[in-house]
């Protein structure tokens, strides 16, 4: 397999907009087309790869493997509290979003303290970042093929309907009908996504005028609602030990007793609901629909980074303009969550919008930085062939995880235990054991980390084979 070259990565595009035609010499209008669409960066095909592969493999099953019981064999592998302390990271916290670090209790130290994050709670910030951050790179794509604003609109509407239905799809794969609900990433981004490409082209002073009245509106609209004192948390799946109750003055900022669950309890019960799901009561993960409204920011923030990567000024400029603003988004989300709005991932709180932000858009800077000022280009090719197929990559990730498994252990379950044996005898752990043989007890101890690597490599495999044939799935 030889790895695509620089140019390889600069010259493919988006696809043609349907009814594009070109007159005069094809390879005049071709070149002029190259003058004038923005080039793809490495760096964002790079990052939104990282994402899905985040995604696909569902966290590398450590968090499964953190959760085996005290008499398995995986701890004669690995330190408990080491694991433990990692799989932390991928996994969503019970409530709020920021902590003291080296801390896992939200409510434990200063709220100014309270600067360190889950890295799982940034994986949808980061996703809604890079939808953001590839708007004005689509645009200019689609502009320079001579498509109209109207089209590029009306491109943009659809886009939006088509990942909602794909976020409610997924979302009802357990029922026996359609389970209309929209916290699924995909629905978020949708109900968004058409909002916010209104906005691109626009100044920096509108956008970041509309970047503010999402913020500050969304902070007005929970924090003078109050919720009922009639409601019990427990009622609702909410606990004061898992630190999902606030007390005052901050109570209406707490799991399903908030204005997003109010509006939720009347609206999602205003369309056909799955037999097996009766009304609509709560969510249990505390996530609410117009949690949209807030994430619009979110994509709004990527949106500025986008067209900053497109200015017309030296590559160090843009990385340090990139470090720039995810210090201050970072200083300002800390100094919310610190004096006005607790910063809690599952609400989309103001807060969290820009201390996620902060995190996510240094994220886009360190992958800025390797890939497009220093010359590692050819190291993100594992990553870009995820990135150019990345709603493929999700929906494989979400579809067909097990099957995958499942299937490898049925074919390949031979081979994986030799391997894994090497292993054990390189380690020199599980030998001369009863129970079975090295390899049999080495793939028992990695069982969650073996079902989530294997299928995510068979998705790698296949989006290698697209790149290759030059396929990309787009909404």
């Amino acid at each position: 397999m030889t790895a695509p070259t620089d140019s390889t990565y600069r010259i493919i595009e988006e696809p043609r907009p349907a009814g594009f035609t070109t007159g005069g010499d094809p390879a005049a209008v071709n070149s002029q087309q190259k003058r004038t669409a923005p080039s793809r960066l490495v760096s964002l095909d790079a990052f939104r790869g990282f994402i899905m592969l985040m995604l696909a493999a569902h966290g590398f099953g450590i968090v499964a493997l953190s959760q085996s019981p005290p008499d398995s064999l995986l701890w004669t592998l690995v330190n408990p509290d080491c694991l433990k302390s990692l799989a932390f990271h991928f996994q969503h916290p019970a409530w709020q979003s920021s902590f003291v670090p080296g801390s896992w209790t939200a409510g434990e130290g200063s709220p100014w303290l309270h600067v360190g994050v889950s890295f799982w709670d940034l994986i949808q910030p980061a996703f809604l970042l890079m939808v953001g951050v590839a708007m004005p790179f689509s645009y200019g794509r689609r502009s320079a093929f001579g498509e109209s604003p109207w089209k590029r609109t009306a491109h943009a509407l659809i886009r939006s309907v088509v990942l909602v239905l794909m976020g409610v799809f997924l979302y009802s794969l357990n029922n026996d009908s359609t389970n209309w609900i929209f916290p699924n990433v995909l629905a978020q981004i949708g109900l968004g996504y058409f909002f916010v490409s209104l906005l691109v082209g626009r100044s920096a002073w509108v956008q970041t005028t509309v970047l503010t009245v999402i913020l500050v509106g969304t902070w007005i609209g929970i924090h003078i609602s109050q919720p009922s004192a009639e409601i019990a948390p427990a009622a609702v799946n909410a606990s004061v030990e898992r630190g999902e109750i606030y007390a005052a003055p901050y109570r209406q900022w707490s799991k399903n007793l908030n204005a997003f669950h109010t509006f939720d309890v009347w609206f999602l019960n205003q369309f056909p609901r799955p037999a097996d799901q009766g009304p609509f009561l709560f969510n249990r993960g505390g996530y609410q629909t117009l949690n949209f409204v807030p994430s619009m920011a979110t994509m709004i923030l990527g949106l500025i980074c986008g067209q900053l990567l497109l200015r017309p000024i030296s590559n160090r400029r843009k990385f340090w303009n990139l470090v720039g603003l995810a210090l201050l988004c970072w200083g300002l989300g800390v100094l919310c969550g610190a004096t006005c709005c607790p910063i809690v991932k599952r609400i989309w709180t103001p807060s969290w919008v820009l201390f996620s932000g902060g995190y996510v858009i240094g994220m886009l800077a360190l992958f800025y930085l390797v890939f497009d000022l220093w010359p590692f280009r050819k190291l993100a090719f594992p990553l870009v062939v995820l990135g150019m197929n990345s709603i493929l990559v999700y929906f494989l990730g979400e579809l067909l995880t097990g099957w995958l498994a499942e299937n490898l252990h049925r074919h390949f379950g031979g081979l994986m235990q030799q391997g894994a044996g090497l292993l054990a005898n390189f380690l020199q752990v599980f030998q001369n054991n009863p129970n079975g043989t090295p390899g049999e007890l080495m793939v028992s101890a990695l069982l969650p980390m073996i079902n989530a690597i294997g299928p995510v490599l068979l998705i790698w495999l296949f989006c290698w084979w697209l790149y290759r044939q030059r396929l990309f799935l787009r909404v």
